[in-house]
């Protein structure tokens, strides 16, 4: 297996990433138990999922899927686990239940902690850009929850070349590391 830094961090990830999006809807837990176990013994150490992937009313299976397998594999320090915030999580269509504000990461930081079964998610990705949050109040989110210790790196997922110079842009006037990739 060949690896790479990870974005602009000295963090070493396979070329490879195993992206667990249909784990839940389309592949059972068992067979995802095995493809995790498998990808890892071929030396892929990159997985990727997102809060809100596991199917229609079933946001946030996936996550639950691989907690489930590293509490039983006990191979978690072995992977370098991203994974995505952005998605609304309820159907009840709350107006604090998606998006990127301080507090709907905040909410969703810890759900997606209990749901992996880990205690740090080590890149946590924008899913998507969020035109109502002003990037300030991103920042202070996402640095907060570098500080508290519940994610390592930041970065980004289907953002346009503008969106990643603006959050970069606020980034580095706050002094925070900013985005170390994009999806």
């Amino acid at each position: 297996m060949q690896y790479t830094h990870l974005g602009r961090t000295g963090a070493k990830v396979s070329r490879l990433v195993l992206g667990t999006m249909n784990f839940g809807p389309e592949t059972s837990e068992a067979d995802s138990h095995a493809i995790m176990s498998r990808a890892l013994d071929a030396g892929i150490n990159f997985f990727d999922t997102a809060n809100a992937y596991g199917g229609a009313g079933r946001r946030g299976y996936t996550e639950e899927i691989i907690g489930r397998w590293f509490a039983t594999t006990g191979r978690r320090d072995d992977v370098v686990l991203a994974t995505k915030v952005f998605g609304w999580m309820t159907s009840a269509n709350r107006p604090n239940d998606g998006g990127l504000s301080a507090l709907a990461v905040r909410r969703e930081v810890r759900a997606s902690l209990a749901r992996l079964q880990t205690d740090v998610i080590d890149l946590y990705q924008m899913h998507h850009i969020d035109r109502a949050t002003p990037w300030d109040e991103v920042w202070q989110s996402m640095d907060r929850l570098v500080q508290a210790g519940d994610i390592v790196y930041v970065g980004s997922s289907n953002f346009a070349g503008w969106h990643i110079a603006a959050a970069s842009e606020t980034a580095m006037a706050r002094g925070s590391l900013g985005l170390v990739s994009e999806q």
